[in-house]
């Protein structure tokens, strides 16, 4: 397996573009977004403040997308994105660790991630479960696909205090039965 590096987004819109058309996405909202739909939501929130961009590469080749949310709350949110295929080699823990270590070293002492992901999308839930995230939550009917659907999904999360002792704590989710 190859080491990936991590670029920042520099408004290279044709190779957002060609990474978000020429994949599918089956376990987003939008499975084959069209370029009109990328360009529109491009326009429309890709330059707020507390939201980063970066590419992820693998020799000298665009391979995916990281998109971190909510940079100006103690508590962000990422999207992750792997070329069709990128998946399955490993990236997605290489790319999930590097996101920890950027958000946890931020100046502002971040206090937890936070990661959300369909329930039926077991590679990733495997990627957060290896990469130190804990499952915390599993939400029925959250997530509204572009088809009408709609899906459970499942919230995992890592803590700094664990980060930082490279533990993993385990929750109370059924400590009571209510």
């Amino acid at each position: 397996m190859s080491k990936l590096s991590f670029k920042k987004y520099e408004n290279e819109v044709e190779d957002l573009v060609s990474l978000l058309t020429k994949n599918k996405w089956e376990f987003h909202s939008n499975p084959a977004p069209v370029r009109k739909e990328i360009l529109k939501k491009y326009r429309d929130d890709w330059h707020e403040k507390d939201k980063e961009i970066f590419w992820i590469e693998s020799v000298d080749k665009k391979i995916g997308l990281i998109m971190l949310h909510d940079l100006t709350d103690s508590i962000p949110l990422f999207d992750l994105r792997l070329e069709n295929n990128s998946r399955g080699k490993g990236f997605g823990s290489q790319a999930v660790c590097w996101i920890t270590d950027y958000i946890f070293k931020l100046p502002d002492n971040k206090i937890r991630i936070e990661a959300y992901t369909r329930s039926d999308h077991i590679a990733m839930r495997k990627t957060l479960s290896k990469c130190g995230f804990v499952k915390e939550g599993y939400l029925r009917q959250s997530c509204e696909n572009a088809d009408g659907s709609v899906s459970d999904s499942v919230c995992y999360a890592i803590i700094r205090s664990d980060w930082e002792n490279k533990i993993t704590t385990p929750i109370k989710l059924n400590d009571l039965p209510f």
